[in-house]
């Protein structure tokens, strides 16, 4: 009914994917990024949410967001004369407002750190979840330091984008120069804290600065629109920027390592008066995955998370997977809301309330426990109660022991720490449970590490470590499992696997587009400048054939083919042409046209013309088979 209710949606999403698309159109269309930076060819949506201003924030991290019903009709009305182009932000000459790439990317990194929270994370307080939708329930106080990673290895990227650029200054709106502005002095002046511990005080200066910063943004731009008068700023400025943002975000990330050598995902905010704590939360498979893809790490330290993960709590030794968080023993339902004797043991209020039979804020159960009445959600309902009481004995009370009471409710319930179902469930991505997408994301990744490493030139003996975790990881996915051991025939996806039973709501996971990335990382087809080449180091020996074989595949006239398939070797299809890979003495690639001729390439990279005429399939080409040295 709510046709604005996706927007802003899983918000290490919009970071992650766009960055591996971004990545992808480098590697296939090289310098059309550069092109984009500055070409005026972008739009924003108008979206009618408000959110309210950094002061309302803090007063109620939970309740930040108001819907502009002016603003959702006027849209509405729009649209009904121009179809969807109603929904974009329009300029004030009543044409489609438009920006380049540079202030896209921009926007989406200034709005990210004007709720950054040194050594915590990103603060949750947009009324969304994070990528996890099990952890939904920590918006408000939740801080991710999930979205941190990933802002690392996005920045990292952009830094050589930006440098590579072949213009100084970058046109951007007025509105997004002085957000700029403000947050990069906001950094660069208080860049003397890091390499040393934050205490909660002047987190909360920091915080107060990038929070206030982001409601001056908002209010113009809630107010008044973008006023269309573009402002310069230097491409030496905006990788500064990034240079800066990147040490405050690897002071946090030094601060987030835990003790047993994993990386925390998540944690709360606490504030009080003028400071800003953080509290941890217990481990999560999402934020290892986060950090190796972060950038941060040395190919030693890749290993180290994956020898604690393979040690730690998340590891499901019967599944030869991961699970998202440890599993743990919730308290039955009639040992919650007990209100620990020796806490209230010398309250006044608390004695005086029982002795008096009121039970509208404490109970007392037949074996003499304690309980908060039941029907309080959070701390403020049991302010208000207590605020409520009329007698003039309970007034005095409430003023001296009032604070130690709702200190003892958060002690009793810990709201703040509350994640959602990941907390409360034995199923759906819940407490026990595997999630498969989260497992065929630490796969990727470790095979992303792999590759960077291989680069490197690396060492053999680490290669052959990070390579036998990667088939460890593999190995306990589904296909390769019994449908005994799986739960379900193990070639459909399934969304999850929780403790008490085999895997469970099959669907077209997300699982499946990492499982097809990392299978052609496994077969070495690699992107880079544009044209294609084959390295399969990462390919196992016992693929290949024993025996020989034929395979049918449908051309790009959509006309059916059979391929024979010799012993020692294995085919696959890329943008729908044949690729054979042989095991052999010599190396090399041969590149069979329709017309029959045949094209030898020594080396395992091809042209950008034959690359260039795969990627658009032009059909010029039959087949290309792969000359491969093998251990």
């Amino acid at each position: 009914s709510d046709p604005w209710s996706n927007i802003g949606y899983w918000s290490d999403h919009q970071i992650i994917y766009l960055q591996k698309l971004v990545e992808l159109s480098n590697k296939f269309h090289p310098g059309k990024l550069q092109e984009f930076l500055v070409n005026n060819i972008f739009i924003y949506s108008n979206v009618p949410y408000r959110i309210k201003s950094y002061e309302e924030i803090l007063k109620d991290p939970r309740n930040t967001i108001d819907f502009d019903s002016n603003v959702h009709q006027s849209i509405l009305e729009r649209t009904e004369k121009l179809g969807a182009d109603g929904k974009l932000y329009w300029a004030k000459n009543n044409g489609i407002y438009k920006v380049n790439l540079a202030e896209k990317i921009l926007i989406s990194f200034l709005t990210r750190l004007y709720n950054f929270i040194p050594e915590g994370g990103i603060w949750l307080n947009t009324q969304r979840p994070e990528w996890n939708d099990a952890n939904n329930a920590l918006v408000g106080n939740g801080l991710s330091m999930v979205t941190l990673y990933y802002l690392r290895r996005a920045m990292s990227f952009w830094i050589e984008i930006f440098k590579s650029l072949d213009v100084e200054d970058i046109e951007i709106s007025e509105e997004v120069e002085l957000l700029f502005l403000s947050i990069y002095k906001i950094l660069k002046q208080n860049s003397s804290f890091l390499g040393n511990k934050i205490t909660d005080n002047d987190r909360k200066r920091i915080v107060d600065l990038l929070g206030n910063a982001g409601t001056l943004y908002r209010k113009t731009i809630y107010g008044k629109g973008f006023s269309g008068i573009k402002r310069k700023i230097t491409r030496d400025q905006v990788i500064d920027l990034f240079e800066t943002s990147i040490q405050y975000i690897d002071h946090s990330i030094k601060a987030n390592k835990r003790n047993d050598g994993l990386y925390h995902a998540y944690n709360i905010m606490t504030l009080d008066n003028n400071e800003i704590g953080i509290k941890h939360l217990y481990e999560m498979l999402e934020g290892q995955v986060a950090i190796l893809s972060s950038g941060y790490l040395n190919i030693n330290e890749v290993i180290e998370i994956l020898d604690a993960l393979r040690e730690s709590k998340i590891y499901r030794k019967d599944q030869n997977s991961y699970m998202l968080y440890p599993d743990r023993q919730l308290k039955k339902f009639m040992k919650k809301n007990t209100i620990p004797k020796d806490e209230v043991e010398n309250s006044k209020l608390v004695n005086e309330l029982i002795n008096d039979k009121d039970q509208k804020i404490i109970n007392k159960d037949i074996d003499g426990e304690l309980h908060f009445a039941g029907d309080f959600r959070n701390s403020a309902e049991l302010k208000e109660a207590l605020n409520s009481l009329n007698e003039e004995k309970y007034k005095s009370l409430v003023k001296t022991e009032g604070d130690k009471l709702l200190n003892i409710f958060e002690g009793v319930f810990d709201h703040d720490s509350f994640t959602g179902r990941s907390g409360t469930f034995y199923g759906y991505e819940g407490l026990g449970c595997i999630y498969w997408h989260m497992v065929s994301k630490l796969l990727l990744v470790v095979q992303e590490n792999y590759f960077k490493a291989e680069a490197k030139d690396t060492d053999t003996k680490i290669l052959e470590k990070l390579k036998t975790y990667y088939y460890e990881i593999k190995d306990g996915l589904g296909i390769n499992k019994s449908p005994d051991h799986y739960g379900a025939f193990p070639t459909d996806p399934y969304s999850h696997t929780p403790g008490d039973g085999g895997v469970k709501q099959p669907g077209m996971t997300g699982q499946v587009k990492e499982d097809i990335i990392s299978r052609f990382g496994e077969l070495g087809v690699k992107i880079n400048d544009g044209k294609i080449s084959f390295k399969p180091t990462l390919l196992r020996r016992e693929e290949f054939l024993n025996d020989s074989t034929e395979v049918i595949l449908y051309n790009l006239q959509n006309e059916k083919e059979i391929i024979k398939l010799p012993q020692s070797s294995l085919a696959f299809t890329f943008c729908q042409i044949p690729v054979i890979y042989k095991i052999s003495d010599t190396e090399g690639i041969e590149i069979e046209f329709n017309d029959e001729s045949i094209k030898r390439i020594e080396g395992d990279k091809m042209n950008w013309d034959i690359s260039q005429n795969i990627f658009k399939r032009k059909s010029l080409i039959n087949k290309i088979t792969v000359n491969l040295k093998f251990n």
